[in-house]
């Protein structure tokens, strides 16, 4: 099938398990309560899109392209950000669920994560100098040789991030937070 192109489309409580979805390039799109899990994105192009209310679970992204993309309300479990199209890559969550999703070696720089649960989020080698992490749960969440350089954690949960083995100057945090940076240690923290 020849990919397609489309503009300025909605697309309302689409099923896209149900009704097979077509490859292309979409752009200033919508897509609202649709249903992508498992469903193979690969080699698509998405530019200034949103997503509110998805399930992408497991959704296949093999050189997918998103520019300028924001996720809202959105499960997104388990998702392979390390195998989309990098050239271009700017996204925004708000309020989505992206556990097990693999950000490895992405380049994400001054990317705004707001409300997430990232549970056991792989960030191995990724670049997210300058993001904002509002409010975001990173329980289990890998950090290694990641670039937090400038990125704010202030109001971030749950991380364990190790500052021999990441780059964190200029990166804000917490008082409440400072144990994710000292968990290595195995030290214990009095906040009384």
């Amino acid at each position: 099938m020849e990919p397609i192109y489309t503009q300025g489309k909605t697309f309302d409580k689409t099923d896209f398990n149900a009704e097979p979805f077509q490859k292309g390039e979409y752009e200033e799109c919508k897509f609202t309560n649709c249903d992508f899990s498992n469903t193979n994105l690969s080699d698509c192009k998405f530019i200034d899109c949103l997503f509110d209310n998805c399930n992408l679970s497991m959704a296949k992204m093999i050189k997918t392209a998103f520019r300028n993309v924001n996720f809202k309300n959105c499960k997104m479990l388990g998702l392979r950000f390390d195998l989309c199209n990098e050239f271009g890559l700017t996204v925004a969550f708000d309020s989505c669920n992206l556990s097990h999703a693999s950000f490895y070696r992405v380049k994400l720089k001054k990317t705004f994560f707001k409300n997430l649960k990232l549970h056991e989020a792989d960030f191995t080698e990724s670049d997210l100098s300058g993001s904002l992490f509002t409010n975001c749960d990173f329980y289990r969440a890998m950090f290694d040789n990641t670039i937090l350089e400038k990125a704010d954690l202030r109001s971030a949960i749950n991380y364990s991030i190790n500052p021999e083995h990441n780059r964190i100057k200029g990166a804000r945090f917490s008082l409440t937070g400072i144990a994710g940076l000292l968990e290595k240690y195995d030290i214990e923290i009095d906040m009384s």
